[in-house]
Formats: structure tokens, sequence, C-alpha cells
């Protein structure tokens, strides 16, 4: 049997319910804070991910499905959204601020783990049009907020600035001049990265690149007074609203686009498999792609992952019941029952087999269902339907038009 493809993965019941409960909440944290939602195509043109990643990532050198259409045109499945909103806001002859949010797959070809697929979801929010430290802030906050609603506990925001195109190149060169002496204990990639772009040095994971950070320049020596006015300011914003930082000087982020604040959120004991949300500004991302300038900031944050942290934590799935029908002949009544219990908010489903009462109860008590309602000519007659809990096995009658209630603990019974 042909198989799904290695770093993917299928969303079946109840999993599926999770992500629905997880993606709702996002779409209301980001309704209420003003944000509307874009969605961009899967694939664009392979040069919108080159220019602005950076020739030297490991997206653009490793992991981009890139692949030629039948007109001969070279296209690129998504790894990351930004380029794709910042595209789409030009495309559109958008002006001004703007407050955009997607929640959409991306693709890279990278060793797979687990919460990191080689496609993987993500709820990305974009913030175009205003290079002020506020809009950083704000966006920070939407990340912390809907990590807070959806139950995860102890976050830490990480933060560093890496400069602007006044300050970087002094910072590239601080870097350059105490990497080259060591240039042998670099990894292959940080040998390359070393004359490209040595802040990648930074992000490399490998032992040997990792033993020699700790002594690397720190880009917060290096950045000119307008990157450390906007840094102070940020800092100013974030105390005031109560959300806790630590600056991280060895925090970069893998695409070349991003400029000023990066960071990170995390939770419990700080590391690499506790962020669950980076991001950062990216004032030059536009002009990479032949645009005029515009000022943006955005985070990216991984769903697969957020679910692993949440475990079993997260929205209980709305009470479910099962519709046993007594006889075959009773099965239209029976489904306009299920319709008009399902227009109350109800998840019912209905017998569709014609098995026994008894087989009914037993796939019902299987397949995980908090109650059955068995509907006979009685139930029929009378408009009450004789409800059992399968959790602890109390019976009543009700009308349909209580169940609702009822089941979701509104009311007294059950």
């Amino acid at each position: 049997m042909v198989q799904r493809p290695r770093g993917t993965a299928d969303v079946l019941p109840p999993e599926s319910q999770r992500w629905q409960w997880l993606e709702s909440l996002a779409r209301q944290v980001c309704e209420r804070a003003g944000f509307g939602e874009v969605r961009t195509p899967t694939f664009e043109a392979t040069e919108l991910f080159s220019r602005t990643s950076g020739e030297s990532s490991d997206v653009v050198q490793k992991e981009m499905y890139t692949f030629t259409d039948q007109g001969g045109r070279s296209l690129t499945l998504r790894p990351e959204s930004t380029a794709s909103v910042v595209r789409a806001y030009h495309e559109a002859s958008l002006s001004g601020v703007h407050k955009l949010f997607c929640i959409q797959s991306h693709f890279r070809y990278e060793r797979p783990q687990r919460g990191r697929l080689r496609e993987h979801h993500q709820l990305d929010c974009e913030i175009l049009g205003t290079d002020l430290p506020l809009a950083d802030a704000e966006l920070i906050g939407v990340a912390w907020s809907f990590l807070s609603e959806a139950g995860v506990e102890d976050l830490t925001v990480s933060l560093n600035s890496i400069g602007d195109l006044t300050c970087r190149p002094g910072y590239r060169r601080a870097l350059q001049e105490y990497y080259r002496p060591h240039r042998e204990e670099l990894c292959p990639d940080c040998q390359r990265r070393l004359e490209i772009n040595p802040l990648r040095l930074l992000d490399c994971k490998r032992e040997g690149c990792q033993a020699l950070k700790a002594g690397a320049p720190k880009s917060r020596d290096h950045l000119c007074p307008a990157c450390q006015e906007h840094l102070g300011q940020l800092c100013l914003l974030l105390d005031q609203v109560g959300i806790r930082y630590r600056f991280d000087d060895l925090l970069v982020r893998g695409l070349d686009y991003y400029t000023r604040t990066v960071f990170a959120v995390s939770h419990g004991a700080l590391g690499a498999q506790s962020d669950l949300c980076g991001g950062g500004r990216y004032d030059q991302l536009s002009e990479a792609i032949g645009a005029s300038p515009l000022a943006g900031v955005g985070f990216g944050l991984g769903l697969e992952r957020l679910l692993i942290t949440l475990g079993d934590g997260g929205a209980p799935p709305p009470p479910r019941l099962y519709l046993a029908v007594t006889e075959a002949a009773l099965e239209g009544p029976a489904l306009a029952m299920a319709i008009e219990l399902r227009r109350s908010g109800l998840s019912v489903e209905m017998e569709l087999l014609h098995r026994s009462l008894k087989a009914q109860f037993r796939r019902a008590d299987k397949e995980g269902f908090d109650h059955v309602a068995v509907f006979g000519e009685e139930e029929r007659r009378s408009g009450l339907l004789t409800v059992r809990s399968l959790r602890d096995g109390t019976e009543g009658r009700y009308p349909a038009h209580e169940l609702a209630e009822r089941l979701a603990g509104r009311r007294s019974g059950l």
C-alpha cells in the first residue's frame, strides 16, 4: 500500500478536534487585536524566498522544495509565510499600517523530529507599515496572549537586537575577526558562513561550533544610537505591560531578512525544545523583492509543537451524543431529531448499520461517546429522549430542547 511521505502526518479524530479548537482560538486572539486573515499560495516564485531568506541560509541551501513547472518556471513550496505576506501587501497595492495573520502549512526538507515535520503548520502574525517599537511590543503581546489563553504557563521572551544597515556591518567584521583564527574548528557550513553571513555562526547547533559561541562578540555592544533607542523603548513597553523577558546575546533568526528586534517565546526551562514562537523585525525585506521600502515585524508559531506542549490540556471537546435507533422504520424521524439536536450545538451521531440496540451501546462505549440517547416509538410520540451517561450510568428522560444545556453542564441532571 502507498504510504504518506516521511515527515508528514495524518490528523484524524479526535486529534483533529484539538486542531480546530487551537486554530479557532488563534483567530479569536488575532481578530480581537485587529489582525485580518490573509491566505497566500502554497507555492511561489523561487526567487521570492531565495532573495529574502538569503543564499547562505539553510532554508535556501538545503531545505526548499523547488520544482520546475510545465512552463519552465522555477517554483517553491512556501518554507515560511512572511515573504509571501509582504509580496501580497504590495501586489494588492495596500498602503499604510496593516495587521495581518495566517494559519498555513510550510514545507522544509529537514530531518523530521517530534513537533517539527517536513510539512508543518504555523500561526504567522505580521504588522506592516510602521517601524515603531510599539509594533514590536504589540506583536509580542499577541503571541503571549495566544499562548496564555491556550493554557501554556511560565512563559518567557528571549530578546536581542541584531542592528540595522548602519551598525550591522561593524558587528559582522567583529564576528569575522573573532572566528577566523578558529576557522578549522568550524563545521564546513560555518566555514562558508564565516565569509557570507557570519551572524549565522551563532545559530549553528553543531557541538564544535557551539563551544565557540560563548566568547563571540555581542551584537548589543555594536548597536548604533538609533538601534539602542529602539531596543530601549521596546524593553520599556514590555515592562509596562508585564511581559517577562531576558536578553539572549546569541539569539539570531535563521533567515537573512531580520533587522533590529529578534525574539523567541518559550515556556518552562529555557532551551531549544521549549521555544514555541520566534520572530522579529524585517525592515529591508520589501526592498529585497524589488518593492518599495516597507517596515515590518512578525512572528511564526508552530502549532504541532504547541499541541505537544499542551499534552491533554486545552479546551475539552464538546459532549458527544450517540442517537441509538430501536428499529429501521424510525430512521427518518431519528435523523430529523439528530439534525435538531445538532442545531442546538451538540455533536450527535446516529446508527447507520441497522445494528441491535445492545450493539449500538457497545459501539458508543468503544468510540468514547459521553451519552447515548435512545430513540424509539415512545420517544417519537412523546418528544422525550431517554438519555444514559456512559460515564456514570445515570439515566433520565428529557425534551430535546433541554439536552444541549444539560449535557454542557449548564442545567442540573446528567
